[in-house]
């Protein structure tokens, strides 16, 4: 009995011990059977974990100008790619595609590409998600 209890005390302090990994879905948050993209003047970066943010300053489908939150991934994820806190300063014109939230009304994007025409800098697509 004093066996079992060790084994069971070690599998649960190794479960609790072990990163949640899908913490939620962006497939209940964003509509991936869309794409949308987005030009406009970068607000804020936030460069964190679970996930990163990049704020931007563009125009709506009105051509309402709005602040967008664009959800990319966690900063230990994206530095492993090259990105650093550095990278995106606020006033940098950007063009990001993603797919949008799922809520009307919410300008909220999940980040597949981006893209600074200033320098052709950009990320996406994947297999290491290229900096250029």
């Amino acid at each position: 009995m004093k066996g079992f209890s060790l084994v069971a005390v070690i599998i649960v302090v190794a479960a609790l011990g072990a990163p949640a990994r899908a913490h939620h879905s962006f497939a209940a948050t964003y509509d991936q059977s869309r794409t949308v993209t987005i030009e406009g003047k970068l607000v804020q970066f936030l460069y964190r974990n679970p996930h990163s943010f990049v704020h931007v300053l563009a125009r709506d489908d009105k051509g309402q100008e709005q602040r967008w939150a664009a959800e990319w991934g966690g900063a230990g994820q994206l530095q492993g790619q090259g990105i650093t806190r550095e990278t995106l300063q606020p006033g940098d014109v950007v063009v990001i595609t993603g797919n949008p939230a799922r809520s009307p009304g919410e300008y909220r994007i999940r980040m597949l590409t981006l893209r600074r025409p200033s320098d052709g800098f950009g990320w996406g697509t994947r297999e290491g998600e290229t900096v250029d």
